[in-house]
């Protein structure tokens, strides 16, 4: 069976970055000898920024998220139904798409590594602050969220089995989790002991703050596993990719998870930074990150051994050349840096151990 893979496409950038997930995509297929399908969802769903510029008030900016929040939807439970497990999915605005991982249930994860030291960053982007709904009154927005403990214990377990993952044969022995649990009555609190006692593991609930000042004075043990309330976690995401190996989110991606028993085998990729509306149509937005999710998935869902390797040392042999978008201090464009990568893939005899000493 051929794998089939799913892209979704949001504008500012999105169109641009979808046509460099393609061709990066076909190019460690066609290296593998391997038949990969894609599944393009026929909506381009909307940014911050375009939807702002199209909708006519309020009213309208409602009716239009919720539009591209249901056909996103649909496009990923219709893609699990026909058995795909991955999508790439480019920035779209980001009340539509947290509307979709309430219902989906999502978890953001991303391995953060320097060194010795791996940090496993589990987002719960299913509930809290992100999700739920807003009603309007006059010159006010009530917002109504929710905390469930079903959830919460999902949220955990999906933590615990990524830590496997990772660290094969290594026992986690203790998950912070950031939240600012003192906003609801002790219920959060009761939910994680109950959890951590029947799983066996040891979970500390902390405010976000007492986390932040921990990272500072104590730094990180070796193995950490961090599941974070979406309104921390998707501050502090970038700030410790600096922190741990000086990381740049423009050159990242990372991966959701869904819970949700319909879509549980559909794994969603994004890059870290978002639509950059302001370099639409300028050909210099940094391919990096889709390179990378194009390889994940690639090595991942479409059996293409060795594509990320493979990824990683034909970027490392081209940016060593100079080849870099401006945002790395670089003068090339878009298309001259995939370019440029696709023809270092496809050489049969690159020399793989160069690359990765350049890397290094």
């Amino acid at each position: 069976m051929v794998p089939t893979i799913g892209l979704a496409v949001g504008r500012g950038t999105g169109p641009e970055l979808a046509d460099v997930f393609e061709h990066v995509l076909t190019t460690l297929a066609n290296a593998s000898s391997v038949p990969v399908a894609l599944t393009r969802s026929p909506r381009l769903y909307h940014s911050y920024f375009s939807l702002k510029a199209e909708a006519d008030g309020v009213e309208e900016v409602g009716l239009l998220t919720e539009r591209d929040a249901d056909h996103y939807e649909q496009f990923c439970r219709d893609l699990a139904r026909a058995g795909s497990t991955a999508v790439f999915r480019t920035a779209i605005n980001a009340q539509s798409l947290y509307l979709v991982r309430e219902r989906l249930q999502a978890v953001k994860v991303d391995l953060i590594e320097d060194g010795d030291t791996s940090l496993l960053l589990v987002r719960d982007e299913a509930q809290g602050f992100y999700t739920g709904e807003n009603r309007h009154g006059p010159g006010v927005v009530h917002r109504t969220m929710s905390f469930s403990r079903d959830i919460t214990e999902k949220v955990v377990l999906t933590a615990l089995r990524q830590a496997r993952r990772h660290w094969p044969g290594e026992q986690v022995r203790q998950v912070v989790m950031a939240y600012k649990f003192h906003l609801l009555d002790g219920a959060l609190g009761a939910w994680v002991a109950e959890i951590g006692a029947r799983h066996g593991v040891d979970i500390r609930l902390a405010q976000p703050d007492t986390v932040n000042r921990n990272l500072v004075e104590h730094g990180l043990p070796p193995r950490t596993v961090v599941i974070g309330a979406n309104e921390w976690a998707d501050i502090m995401h970038v700030v410790l990719l600096d922190r741990l190996g000086a990381k740049r989110q423009e050159n990242r991606c990372t991966e959701n998870i869904h819970l949700h028993p319909d879509v549980s085998d559909l794994v969603e990729y994004q890059t870290v930074h978002g639509s950059a509306d302001d370099l639409e149509g300028l050909g210099v937005v940094n391919p990096t990150a889709t390179m990378r999710a194009a390889a994940a998935i690639a090595e991942r869902h479409a059996g293409c051994a060795g594509a990320v390797e493979r990824t990683e040392n034909a970027l490392a042999s081209v940016t060593g050349r100079g080849v870099r978008t401006p945002d790395l201090g670089g003068r090339s464009s878009t298309t001259e840096v995939v370019s440029a990568v696709v023809d270092v893939l496809e050489k049969p005899d690159f020399d793989q151990h160069r690359a990765a000493t350049v890397r290094a």
